[in-house]
């Protein structure tokens, strides 16, 4: 279990000679760490072709001294740095992968102290905090009551639906041993994400016969379908006002030219609320009104037309929860913020 209350043991953390040599490690090493960040975010990584990056990394791992350092089944980095008891077991993660796709120039520009290129926040700078706490406990051999893996994760952007994670913890090596998980992601020391925005995403594919714009009308079009389900969605009404609930139609493409009638078009679409009734409620309404416009398309076109038909893919399901501000893990990482000058903001 961690600690009954958070301010003694931070506290007392703060007055070790380790703790205060670990601080001064990472001052006397901060040119390194950023060099360590470029030459991270130099190597593509975008969602299902992170494998290069995690190579990187796990040598990165084993330069630090962690010679169990390790590429799992989905993709996943691991590292364990060794508790003296068997409990608890902590992860420490960061994710290797970005938005952005393979042939982005990730060249980075500086201005003054600052440092731009895709991906140099997100994940880029959790990865390389990974890297340096690794390495200060590593090199100052400061040992931990429990055991601490840390990871490098694939499949938290885009389409990766937090595959990692996902395998990390329920079919992973380690998945029967964790009992905490904090997740490094995203630049400053302010915020502290303690609940979880629920998402659903949707992938949409109709098809149909296409045609000709003038000699062929009539016939059903799968992009009016598609236009109709995005004009029923935006009349859909939250129940919930403190609950914030949204929906994005992200990509709609399909047709091949003006005066063709499309024989296939394909949307995407993003649904997401801070409640999972809210969710739930949202999901119900958006697959039923793209029922309703294929439907109507369809009983709209001539009758020596085929119907138009509907693939409704789910392509991403990130359940909603949340880990109360009570809880001794939240309550840590407050004092911690804290402990580091910033001013603890508990977000979703």
């Amino acid at each position: 279990m961690f600690p009954a209350t958070s301010d003694s043991i931070i506290e007392r953390l703060l007055r070790t000679d380790k703790v205060r040599r670990a601080f001064e490690y990472f001052a006397d090493n901060s040119a390194e760490i950023t060099a360590r960040q470029i030459e991270l975010c130099n190597i593509p990584a975008p969602p299902f072709g992170e494998q290069k990056r995690a190579q990187y990394f796990r040598q990165k791992f084993l330069e630090l001294g962690l010679a169990n350092a390790q590429i799992d089944a989905e993709g996943n980095v691991l590292a364990l740095h060794e508790g003296s008891n068997e409990s608890p077991w902590l992860i420490v993660s960061a994710h290797l992968d970005t938005v952005f796709p393979v042939e982005t120039d990730l060249t980075p520009r500086f201005e003054n102290s600052k440092i731009f290129a895709p991906g140099i926040m997100d994940d880029g700078c959790g990865l390389v905090a990974l890297l340096a706490l690794a390495e200060v406990l590593e090199k100052l051999q400061i040992s931990t009551t429990g055991s601490i893996l840390f990871v490098g994760t694939v499949g938290e952007e885009g389409a990766g639906n937090l595959r990692g994670v996902r395998h990390l913890l329920t079919k992973g090596e380690f998945a029967e041993k964790i009992t905490a998980f904090i997740s490094l992601d995203g630049a400053g020391v302010s915020q502290i994400v303690n609940r979880a925005l629920g998402s659903r995403r949707y992938k949409i594919t109709l098809t149909g016969t296409g045609g000709h714009s003038w000699l062929d009308a009539g016939a059903p079009n799968p992009i009016h379908a598609l236009g109709k389900a995005v004009a029923k969605l935006t009349a859909f009404s939250p129940v919930s006002t403190k609950d914030k609930t949204i929906f994005n139609v992200g990509t709609i493409s399909g047709g091949t030219s003006v005066n063709s009638i499309p024989t296939a078009a394909l949307m995407e679409v993003d649904l997401r609320s801070e409640s999972s009734s809210e969710l739930q409620r949202l999901d119900a309404y958006f697959r039923r009104t793209v029922h309703e416009a294929v439907t109507e398309e369809n009983a709209a076109g001539k009758s020596n037309y085929s119907p138009l038909e509907l693939n409704l893919e789910l392509t991403g399901n990130r359940p909603s929860g949340a880990t109360k501000a009570i809880e001794r893990l939240v309550r840590l990482a407050i004092e911690a913020t804290k402990a580091v000058g910033g001013e603890p903001n508990l977000t979703i």
